[in-house]
Formats: structure tokens, C-alpha cells, sequence
């Protein structure tokens, strides 16, 4: 009677439960009828409709009432959703109060229906990812603050560069959530607003009584009314997607550098262990980031999806033909594709598993050339930058020539100790003294994280 069957395979990996429970066949009818419901209340405030009309539309207004794959069914011949379900909704209501019946969908269209029980499923998924995000947020400030001083080797072209430290690599994660959280909270006004038109966005049906219904409806809605109707007029839809795009894609760069870091060539940093949890079918060794391919994989469909909802924003004149209809599901596998990688992102920062020896080793695969640039620097500062940049260039292409440590070459370079004591190349040589501002770009983003979160 409620759900009709579906492809339910991948669900629990890509998409969060709660999430789908929104978008779901349930969340979508109740949201519309919660509207017919709302608009009930709201004609009756305004005196257009008897107030005893009232409770039997509101008691028909549960989704439970209804077959949803009946609705299906009609909803390829009816060309919407709303259609076939408001006749079912005056079916319902007549049956047992047949005068509360002549009264149902009054001044409304279709797409006021359809697009206001939208916003209200969007007002729900908002909700859990702005929940979501602010854990992620607590739990990478966490991180960050825990891995501030501990340094390994930053990549540049997937290439050693300078050391960092992983504090300032999850401090980068955590700007990019801190951003979207602020983002979200900027469009919601103009997201949750009411849909409400009638037939060509007038609501000439509704005569002198049209915007007082309208503020009504609003109010009952909680929802804001909107200078006008948007029915064409797609932006805030695709402002939020696009928003949502932008976190899929911050996740997915979360994503990308675990599972880099996880490379058993690199083995610095995995996500959390758990019995059955990345294994192989055949290879009983293999110990894969199934977390990072959800956050990678979401990255990756979401922009598709997006690249929909901009293609579908030049809408035909007042109701559009086509375009409309391929947002039904779009925006709502967004939705869904974000709360799976929030879901993901979540349990891989709350369980890091970090081998800080394993840094400390990487660091010294180039037997320190990853710290050429400080010794260049210092130097520079006593033989001019162009000498000191080209003697240390030698210095590195004799180091790995011979295959001897950078500080033994410099030691033996006349030019290099005429000017550095060993005291000095020794310091210049320890990755901890060449960290930089990492640990001020922690305390920074951290500090941003908890202003938005105070």
C-alpha cells in the first residue's frame, strides 16, 4: 500500500536513511498534502471557505490514506503528481463529508502544490545536512587541533613538496565545511518560501482575497511569502543545488586525500577498522577505503545532476513544458547523494587511524630534500638568492646521484659551510622547524568553526 518496490541495493551505502525517509514515496505525499491541508486553514481564516470544511480536509490529509502505487500509475497519464492525488483527495473527503468536499485545492494549481511540498521536503533535508555538516565540523576541529604539530610530507603534483602537518591538511577540510554551513544559512530565506499561483501565477481565482489567503498560507506553512510566484523562475532551486554541489564536492576532496593517504605506498592514514569493512572478495590482505569511495563517488554524480537543474532553468513563459519535470528527481538524488557522503565523511573523521611514524619515514624518503627550499632560504640571505638557489640545486642533484643524505652533501660543500654552522644545517634540516603557519591556519579555522557553531 505505501512504498512501491525499487532498487534498494546501494541505498545504505550512498544515501543516509533519514535522508531517503524525506524523499521517500510517503515524504513526498504527505508534504503535498500538508499543503491542501495548510491551504484549508488558510481559506477558512480568511473566510472564503466555512470552517467546518476544515477538519475533514485535514483528516484526509495523511498519506497513509492512499496507494501509492495507484498514484504512479496515474501519474503517467496525468502528466503530475498533484493531479491524480488531489482527486483522490476530494474522493477521500467526499466519502465522508461530501459539502468539505467543493472546497478542496480552492484557487490552486498543480505546481503550487507540487513545488511547495518541495520546499517543505527541502526545509526537512536542510535540516539534517546543516546537522550533519555541524558534526563534521566539531569532530575535524577535534582532529585538527590533535594532528596540529604533526608533520608529514606535503604534495605537490603528487610529488613531496615541503613538510606540513596533518592538522593544517583537516584544518583545509574544515574551512570548506565551515564555508557551506555559512552558505546554507545565507539561502535559506530564499529558499523557504511558499509556491502559490493558481493557474498562471495571478490567482485570479481568488479575487480580492488572493493575498490575504496567501500571507495565510505562508504563516500556516511557516514558510516566507515570496515577492511573487516562481513557478518559471528556478533560482533558489538551483542555488541550493548548487551549494550541495559544492559540499559533495569539499567531501570528495576529503575523500580523495584518505584514499591517497591509505595507498600502501604512503600508509600514513586510514579510515577506521571495523570487522567486514573493506575487504576484498579474493584477496584476504586488502584493507580498501569503502568511506572515501562514497565521498568520491558522490562527488562525481552530483555535478551531472547540478549541470540538470541549470539546463531546466529557462522555463517557458508561466508553466514549463519538460524542464519542470526533470527536477522531480534531480534535486531530491542531490539531497540524497549528499547525506550518504556526509554519513561517510562523518564515521572516517570521527575514527582516523594516523601512523605518525610512517610520516616521520616518508618525510625522509628523499633523504632531505623535501627541506632544500630552507637551507635556500637561509643561504640566499648571505650569497645572494640566485647563488643559493643554484648551489643547492646541485647539492640535490649530487645527493640523489650518490644516494646520500641531503645534510652529508651540504657538509661537505665548502660554499654550504663557509656560511652554515653543522648547529644550523641540523635545524634546517628537522621538518618541525620548517612547519610555517600550519599551526596558526588550525587555530584560524577552528576559531571560524566555532564562531558559526557558538
Amino acid at each position: 500500500m505505501n512504498e512501491r518496490p525499487g532498487n534498494q541495493l546501494f541505498d545504505a551505502y550512498f544515501t543516509a536513511r533519514d535522508m531517503r525517509e524525506v524523499f521517500c514515496d510517503q515524504g513526498r505525499v504527505q508534504a503535498m498534502l500538508d499543503f491542501e491541508a495548510a491551504l484549508a486553514r488558510a481559506e477558512a481564516r480568511v473566510g472564503l471557505i466555512p470552517q467546518t470544511a476544515v477538519a475533514p480536509i485535514e483528516a484526509s490529509c495523511q498519506a497513509g490514506h492512499y496507494d501509492f502505487a495507484a498514484l504512479g500509475e496515474a501519474i503517467a497519464t496525468a502528466g503530475n503528481s498533484a493531479i491524480p492525488l488531489v482527486k483522490a483527495l476530494g474522493k477521500q473527503i467526499a466519502a465522508n463529508h461530501a459539502e468539505a468536499e467543493r472546497y478542496v485545492h480552492l484557487g490552486a494549481t498543480s505546481q503550487d502544490v507540487m513545488d511547495t511540498g518541495l520546499v517543505l521536503q527541502l526545509r526537512g533535508a536542510l535540516a539534517l545536512i546543516e546537522s550533519d555538516l555541524a558534526q563534521l565540523g566539531e569532530t575535524l576541529a577535534t582532529q585538527a587541533l590533535r594532528y596540529v604539530a604533526t608533520p608529514l610530507a606535503g604534495r605537490t603534483w603528487l610529488q613531496h613538496a615541503t613538510p606540513v602537518t596533518l592538522g593544517m591538511k583537516i584544518a583545509g577540510w574544515l574551512g570548506a565545511v565551515t564555508r557551506s554551513r555559512q552558505r546554507l544559512q545565507q539561502l535559506k530565506p530564499r529558499l523557504l518560501v511558499l509556491q502559490f499561483g493558481g493557474a498562471s501565477g495571478t490567482l485570479a481565482a481568488l479575487g480580492e482575497q488572493a493575498m490575504p489567503i496567501a500571507q495565510a498560507l505562508a504563516e500556516e506553512l511557516k514558510l516566507t511569502l515570496p515577492d511573487q510566484p516562481w513557478h518559471t523562475q528556478r533560482d533558489r532551486l538551483v542555488e541550493f543545488g548548487s551549494v550541495l554541489g559544492l559540499i559533495a564536492g569539499s567531501l570528495g576532496k576529503l575523500g580523495r586525500d584518505i584514499s591517497l593517504l591509505m595507498q600502501t605506498e604512503a600508509a600514513e592514514v586510514f579510515e577506521p577498522s571495523a570487522p567486514g569493512k573493506g575487504g576484498s572478495s579474493t584477496m584476504p590482505h586488502k584493507r580498501n577505503p569503502v568511506g572515501a569511495a562514497v565521498l568520491i563517488g558522490a562527488a562525481t554524480r552530483v555535478p551531472g545532476l547540478l549541470s540538470t537543474l541549470f539546463s531546466a532553468m529557462p522555463q517557458e513563459h508561466e508553466r514549463s513544458l519538460g524542464l519542470w519535470h526533470a527536477e522531480w528527481e534531480t534535486l531530491p538524488e542531490i539531497c540524497c547523494l549528499v547525506s550518504g557522503s556526509l554519513k561517510q565523511a562523518m564515521l572516517v573523521a570521527d575514527g582516523l587511524e594516523v601512523d605518525a611514524e610512517r610520516m616521520a619515514r616518508n618525510l625522509d624518503l628523499t633523504q632531505g630534500l623535501v627541506l632544500a627550499e630552507a637551507v635556500s632560504i637561509v643561504l640566499a640571505q648571505r650569497v645572494g638568492r640566485d647563488t643559493a638557489h643554484h648551489l643547492l640545486e646541485q647539492c640535490c642533484k649530487r645527493a640523489v646521484a650518490e644516494q646520500r643524505h641531503l645534510r652529508a652533501i651540504l657538509g661537505d660543500e665548502p660554499q654550504v659551510t663557509a656560511e652554515l654552522s653543522a648547529a644550523e644545517l641540523d635545524h634546517l634540516l628537522d621538518p618541525a622547524h620548517y612547519l610555517g603557519q600550519a599551526h596558526t591556519w588550525v587555530e584560524r579555522a577552528v576559531a571560524e568553526h566555532s564562531a558559526l557553531t557558538a
